[in-house]
C-alpha cells in the first residue's frame, strides 16, 4: 500500500487544492491531507474549521483522510509510514518555491519522494488568498471552492449588507 501526504494550510481548501487531492486518490493507496498548523502565522479558519471543510469537500474518496500537526511534515509522513509527499503547483512560481521545499525535505527524509501535481488548468490561478480577497470585495467564489467553503468565507468576510443610518 502506497502513502501519500498531501500538505498545506488550506486556509481555505480551494478547488485547485481538490483537483490535486482527485488526481492523488486514483495515483494512490491512502492519501492523507495534512492540515499545517504553524502557531506564529495568522489563519482566518481555526484549525478543526480548515479540517472540518476539507473532510465534507473528500468524503466522496474512501481513500483519503484528513488530519492535522505542527510538526514536521517529513515527521508526520515517516510516522504513519508514507513514502510521497505531494505538492500541488499552479505556475513557475509555485514550481520554484516548491522545488527548494523538495530539496529541503530530501535533505530531512531521503526515503521520501516529492511528487508535483498540477491542478486543472482553468484552476491554475486560484489561490486561498485569492478567494479570501475576491469574497472581501462582494465577488462570487463559487466557481473555485466547495459551496461550505464560499459560505463560511461569506460569513467571515462578506461586506456588511446593512445600511448605516441615524
Amino acid at each position: 500500500m502506497t502513502i501519500a501526504v498531501y500538505a498545506g494550510s488550506f486556509d481555505p481548501v480551494t478547488a485547485g487544492h481538490l483537483s490535486v487531492v482527485r488526481q492523488a486518490a486514483r495515483l494512490f493507496s491512502h492519501v492523507v491531507i495534512i492540515v499545517a498548523v504553524n502557531p506564529n502565522k495568522q489563519y482566518l479558519l481555526s484549525t478543526d474549521e480548515r479540517m472540518g471543510l476539507l473532510r465534507e469537500a473528500v468524503r466522496k474518496h474512501p481513500n483519503v483522510t484528513v488530519a492535522a500537526t505542527e510538526g514536521l511534515i517529513v515527521d508526520y509522513a515517516r510516522d504513519i509510514g508514507a513514502s510521497v509527499l505531494l505538492r500541488g503547483v499552479r505556475g513557475a512560481t509555485d514550481a520554484q518555491f516548491e522545488t527548494e521545499l523538495a530539496r529541503n525535505n530530501r535533505v530531512l527524509a531521503p526515503e521520501l519522494s516529492t511528487l508535483f501535481l498540477p491542478a486543472e488548468a482553468h484552476l491554475a490561478e486560484v489561490s486561498s488568498s485569492g478567494l479570501k480577497e475576491r469574497v472581501a470585495r462582494g465577488e462570487d467564489v463559487s466557481a473555485f471552492c466547495p459551496p461550505a467553503v464560499a459560505a463560511k468565507l461569506r460569513e467571515r468576510l462578506a461586506p456588511s449588507t446593512r445600511s448605516l443610518r441615524p
